[in-house]
């Protein structure tokens, strides 16, 4: 009888044991997993959102997240304008929900839609863009070509349409400090 005890008491001991051990290697394993998740993805996880990122030189912005690039958000603020936020200028996001999009789960079409590329399907419209940097400086006018880390903007009024007697110049402005560019419509300025 003793001995059937003492089994029962060593079986009892082993399992708990089992289950401390399982638990340990699941919450490391979470914490693994957390640490892959990028704020990209993160970010693609909350499409749809009303979010707010505390931007370098923009300040806040606030809308509904329609859009990820992999180094850009498209944020759709109150008056329905669309927002081109470079990531590399969030500091900070509130909103966010609690789904993440699988880490690397961009797949090789979306990982090469980066902001070069988003700038220049603006170069192609020939909108009227203001383009706020991470100094805050805002510029405005039409983007006329992107290169490999700038992009040039013929700065003129908003309310005039890009021609040569209208431009007051042209400048070329590194990618890497761009922080927001927002197409203006007519009277959005």
């Amino acid at each position: 009888m003793r001995w059937q005890q003492l089994f029962a008491d060593l079986q009892a001991q082993f399992e708990a044991a089992e289950d401390a051990e399982a638990r340990a290697e699941w919450a490391s394993r979470a914490r693994a997993e957390m640490g892959a998740v990028r704020l990209a993805d993160r970010l693609a996880g909350s499409l749809g959102a009303r979010i707010t990122l505390a931007c370098r030189g923009a300040g806040r912005v606030s809308g509904v997240l329609t859009e990820t690039g992999s180094d850009w958000l498209l944020v759709a603020d109150d008056r329905g304008r669309d927002q081109l936020v470079s990531v590399g200028a969030v500091r900070a996001v509130a909103g966010l929900g609690r789904r993440s999009a699988a880490p690397g789960d961009d797949g090789p079409v979306r990982a090469r839609l980066d902001l070069r590329r988003a700038l220049r399907g603006l170069a192609r419209d020939r909108s009227a863009v203001q383009v706020v940097l991470d100094d805050g400086t805002v510029l405005t006018g039409t983007i006329d070509r992107v290169g490999a880390d700038y992009v040039e903007l013929a700065e003129h009024a908003a309310d005039e349409p890009r021609r040569a007697g209208a431009v007051r110049e042209v400048q070329a402005v590194v990618v890497d400090a761009v922080a927001l560019v927002r197409p203006l419509l007519p009277g959005w300025d």
